[in-house]
């Protein structure tokens, strides 16, 4: 069964953006090339346990096993050495992508605490778009009385638009909840 946010996609917001931003191939539509999720674990360079439930939170969330992050420079203000795990991240892609999407739209950003909208100045001049979650408690795969701590996740997504108006747009009509 194809995503059906790639199905709003290709039916509903191709023809939209096409229209308003005149473009006269189907192809210069952006569209939604990555979603990458990343969790830092500072505490992880001293206890390498705390890893292990961020590792399982992502894959939980994702449905696809993480990459662990290591330090590429040492700095000893945070005790930290060259090429200690300090985090992990997953890069989503295609059908895996769209289903997340729908999932953070839909489920999980509708569950944050007093929410009225992402903000519409998380662009990064690029057509990319950044979002910071506090808690990973807000997807509904995760167990509240499994989880260890609470920890919270940077979400990009990455788009081929070559503005952020054009980002925006396409976001918009993918259902992202903007604050008015």
């Amino acid at each position: 069964m194809a995503a059906r946010l790639l199905e709003k996609y290709r039916n509903e917001v191709v023809p939209a953006l096409m229209q308003k931003f005149n473009y006269k191939n189907v192809m210069q539509v952006p569209k939604i090339e990555k979603v990458v999720i990343n969790m830092g674990i500072g505490e992880a360079a001293h206890n390498p346990k705390v890893l292990d439930g961020a590792v399982a939170d992502l894959q939980a969330i994702t449905g696809q096993k993480p990459v662990i992050t290591r330090a590429k420079k040492s700095i000893a203000g945070f005790k930290i050495r060259e090429g200690m795990p300090i985090g992990a991240k997953v890069t989503l892609r295609g059908e895996r992508m769209y289903h997340f999407l729908d999932k953070l739209f839909n489920v999980a950003l509708p569950r944050v605490r007093d929410f009225r909208g992402v903000s519409p100045k998380s662009f990064d001049g690029r057509g990319n778009y950044t979002l910071g979650l506090k808690e990973q408690l807000i997807f509904p795969e995760i167990d509240y009385d499994k989880i260890d701590k609470v920890r919270g996740m940077d979400v990009v997504i990455v788009t081929t638009a070559q503005t952020d108006e054009e980002c925006r747009a396409l976001l918009d009509e993918m259902g992202m909840p903007f604050r008015k």
